[in-house]
């Protein structure tokens, strides 16, 4: 009887052992740290120029780390200056044009279309005088009606002939129209952004870095003829370094965006870097063959963007880390 209780008492050792094992496991996995797996996300960009031509020069070679905005290759640019040379003869001449319509017709101009009115006017006076005299003298039959009939023509032409040098006086003196000024200012404007255009394009000649990285790929040398967007260098992005990972949907409660976390990668034991929880996707999905984890691998997961402070480089694109977040302090 004595062996059946100390048994039995065994038992129940056991059964409490058992579910203070369990209960620390679940405090653990609800109370404890996160650990979870990811990799450095790779970060790659295809240099190119937007303009077509021959490469004069290439600067960098594969492996160099190039700053923001360092020149990486250059462009044969006669031809491009020669276009933007033209475009800006072009607008100069737009804007001259433009300059004679809004200062009106010339003083010159002007005194010549007054000096045509004044004999114009003393050929009408003229005219009509000679017509009064030839109708006196036809009502007394000294002139044949044809005489009378040259008479009137002609002072009609001189009425006519003065009025249309009136109006072409009227005419300079009122300047050119409103419609013609207008559609040469467009004219101006339509040969500055042409100029402006042409400058663009020569400043694309030169293929300037757009973020600090890596130069992977070196696609084309000196000589060769490229097309606007054809690859000329492969650069990956090492600034800043983010971090790719994924936490199954029980734990993605525990993670918000701003967290602190730690990082360790197998390159540098020992070490451990800095990072801060950033995106977080609102979208499931499987978990990718390229992240081991301690979950089934068919299981629903989120993924995790980790922005990381890796001042010495030491990690590269693709590498596998491990994130640790919920720590009271990370050394």
């Amino acid at each position: 009887m004595s062996f059946s209780r100390r048994l039995l008492g065994m038992g129940v050792a056991l059964v409490l052992a058992l579910a203070a094992l369990g209960g620390w496991q679940w405090w653990s996995h609800e109370s404890g740290p996160l650990v979870f797996w990811g990799n450095v996300d790779i970060r790659q960009v295809e240099l190119s120029f937007r303009v077509d031509g021959r490469i004069a020069r290439v600067l960098v070679d594969e492996g160099a780390q190039v700053a923001p905005g360092q020149e990486l290759a250059r462009l044969e640019t006669d031809i491009l200056t020669l276009q933007k040379d033209q475009a800006a003869a072009l607008l100069e001449q737009q804007k001259a044009a433009l300059l004679r319509l809004e200062r009106g017709y010339r003083t010159e101009e002007i005194a010549q279309a007054r000096a045509a009115v004044a004999a114009s006017q003393a050929v009408a006076d003229n005219a009509l005088v000679h017509l009064r005299r030839v109708t006196a003298m036809r009502s007394s039959n000294a002139i044949s009606q044809k005489d009378l009939d040259n008479a009137r023509a002609g002072e009609r032409e001189a009425r006519a002939r003065l009025a249309s040098d009136s109006d072409r006086l009227h005419m300079l003196l009122a300047g050119y129209r409103e419609e013609e000024v207008l559609a040469q200012k467009a004219a101006v404007n339509s040969a500055a952004a042409a100029l402006e255009l042409a400058q663009t394009h020569l400043n694309d000649a030169r293929l300037l870095a757009p973020q600090e990285g890596v130069v992977l790929v070196r696609a084309r040398e000196a000589g060769a003829i490229v097309q606007a967007g054809q690859t000329v260098y492969t650069l990956a992005l090492t600034r800043p370094v983010w971090l790719r990972a994924y936490v199954d949907e029980p734990r993605l409660g525990r993670i918000k965006p701003g967290m602190p976390a730690r990082v360790l990668v197998d390159a540098a034991p020992g070490r451990s870097f800095a990072g801060t929880v950033g995106f977080i996707s609102p979208v499931a999905e499987f978990t990718p063959k390229t992240v081991e984890t301690d979950e089934v691998r068919t299981a629903l997961v989120y993924r995790v963007r980790i922005q990381v402070e890796d001042p010495e480089n030491v990690m590269r694109q693709g590498m596998p880390v491990t994130v640790i977040l919920g720590e009271e302090s990370a050394p």
